[in-house]
Order: structure tokens, then C-alpha cells, then sequence
């Protein structure tokens, strides 16, 4: 269930990448298959290779075999190769040669998701906060509706109600670029590491070992703050600053850096952090 928006995603990238010219996408030189082969190449590294980390600490935890002990620990290196400054530029989003080192750390922990798997798997009983788990997910996928259809290549302009909430096209008679480009946004990027955070959640209270799950509980926090963060930034400068409702807007936090935003974040999976520990009692 994880995977599962991921790999949506990734073959929605390359379907978009592929058909529509480089210039109504953002930051891209390609096109054709090879751009959007190259694009999903980039998702590989942000924000997937991010969710990964947290997969194989499961992985980890959840090894019968030393082998795949050793492989979990490597993927989730490869991986981290993604925090790395300049590895993903939000201003060149041409796929590079860099960009195979984190997507090899995505493929490890996808095939080691598939054979954790071959003995099969079954639903996890109900949790407690699912319910508020629930909302949220679908407060996120009804925000991210822009994003979505920019992810196929459409606006919403025209679409009964939603092209009303939603500026997606022009938005201004002096401005020919529209509110919400085609192709991908980090926006979706901060959904899916929301969505990613709340699913992977359930499962905390299961890891044996301690100091895997005080890790990985606090390395979901900080990936639900940062998501949520990175949502909020593209949907307030789309949705609000475009329509000159106000001229403040949410820094970018893309990158870790020493910032009251950035402090925040912290702040904000320390809160979440807390409250998913005393949930679990």
C-alpha cells in the first residue's frame, strides 16, 4: 500500500514527460520517452527514495537472514545519497548520472518488499488514530487535486466545482503562465511523504528491536512535518499568493537549512512524534 501511489505516480510521470513538449513542464530540457524515463529517474531520488529509508528499516528489523540484514543497511545508504546537496536541483530537473545511486537504493527495497512478501501478508488490526489517519489523507488527496491533474497534463479550468475552488490555468491577463504547471510538483511530493508517513505509522508499534523504532518513529514524524510543509508552500503560493489575496508567502523548505521554517518542521515532528508515542500506549 505504500508503493502503490508511488508507482502510480512514477508511470504518470512518464506518460506526462513523454507526450507534452519541455516547455509547458518545469525545469525539464527533454522530451519524448527518454525526458520522461529520465523525470521518473529523478522521482526515484525525491521524494521516494525518502520513504524507502523508512521501508527498509522495517526490512531491517523484520530479517531472518543476516544477508538481508546487510543488503537492507546498504539500500537505505544508497538512498540517503538523496540528501546530498545538488544530487536533486529543483532548478534542473534533468536526470543525471548521480541520480542512479538513490534509485539503486529504491530497487533494493523494492525487491526486498517483494520477497518479504512471497509468504504472504495480511491486514494489520485497527489502530488507534486511524480514524483521525483517515481525515488527514483525505484532506491532503482533496488539496493535491490540482497537482494531480497537472500529473496528467490538464488543469482543472472548466471542471464543474473543482475549476472554481482550484486556479489552474491563467490567472492573470498580465501573466501567460498558468497557476499550476503541467507535469509534477513538489506539492505531491509533500502528499505522498504525508501519506507514506500515516500508512507506515500503523506498523511502528510492531518493530522488536527499541532503538529501530524509536528511530523510525521519529524519522516519520520529520517526514510527515516535512511533507506537510512542502504542501503547504506550493498550495498557499498556487492557491492564494497567485490570486493577490496576500503578498506573504510560505518559505520554500526543499532543502534543510538553518531557518525559523525549518525550525518549525522540527518543532512540528517533535509535536507529532509525541503524540504518536502517547497514542500508542
Amino acid at each position: 500500500m505504500v508503493w502503490l501511489p508511488f508507482l502510480v505516480v512514477a508511470a504518470e510521470v512518464v506518460i506526462t514527460y513523454s507526450r507534452l513538449p519541455a516547455h509547458e513542464l518545469y525545469h525539464v530540457s527533454g522530451s519524448g520517452l527518454e525526458g520522461g524515463l529520465g523525470r521518473a529517474l529523478v522521482f526515484s531520488n525525491f521524494p521516494v527514495a525518502l520513504v524507502a529509508i523508512a521501508v527498509l528499516a522495517f526490512v531491517a528489523d523484520r530479517a531472518s537472514a543476516r544477508w538481508t540484514l546487510v543488503v537492507a543497511i546498504v539500500g537505505a545508504i544508497l538512498c540517503a545519497a538523496v540528501i546530498w546537496p545538488g544530487v536533486v536541483d529543483e532548478a534542473d530537473l534533468d536526470a543525471r548520472p548521480v541520480n542512479a545511486v538513490s534509485a539503486a537504493g529504491v530497487l533494493i527495497a523494492l525487491v526486498l518488499t517483494a520477497l518479504a512478501l512471497r509468504g504472504g501478508a495480511e491486514w494489520s488490526r485497527r489502530q488507534r488514530g486511524d480514524s483521525v489517519r483517515v481525515a488527514v489523507a483525505v484532506v491532503a488527496v482533496c488539496l493535491a487535486l490540482p497537482w494531480l491533474a497537472a500529473e496528467l497534463g490538464f488543469f482543472l479550468d472548466g471542471v464543474p466545482l473543482l475549476g472554481r475552488l482550484f486556479q489552474t490555468g491563467r490567472y492573470s491577463a498580465d501573466v501567460a503562465l498558468p497557476g499550476v504547471h503541467h507535469g509534477h510538483h513538489h506539492g505531491i511530493d509533500g502528499v505522498l511523504l504525508l501519506l507514506a508517513a500515516l500508512l507506515l505509522s500503523r506498523a511502528v508499534p510492531s518493530i522488536r528491536h527499541r532503538v529501530i523504532r524509536v528511530a523510525t518513529a521519529a524519522y516519520l514524524a520529520l517526514m510527515a512535518a516535512y511533507g506537510i510543509a512542502n504542501a503547504a508552500n506550493d498550495f498557499w503560493s498556487e492557491q492564494i499568493v497567485k490570486r493577490a489575496w496576500t503578498m506573504w508567502a510560505i518559505p520554500n523548505v526543499l532543502h534543510p537549512k538553518l531557518s525559523i521554517a525549518w525550525a518549525l518542521i522540527v518543532l512540528g515532528a517533535g509535536a507529532l512524534y509525541a503524540i504518536a508515542s502517547e497514542a500508542a500506549r
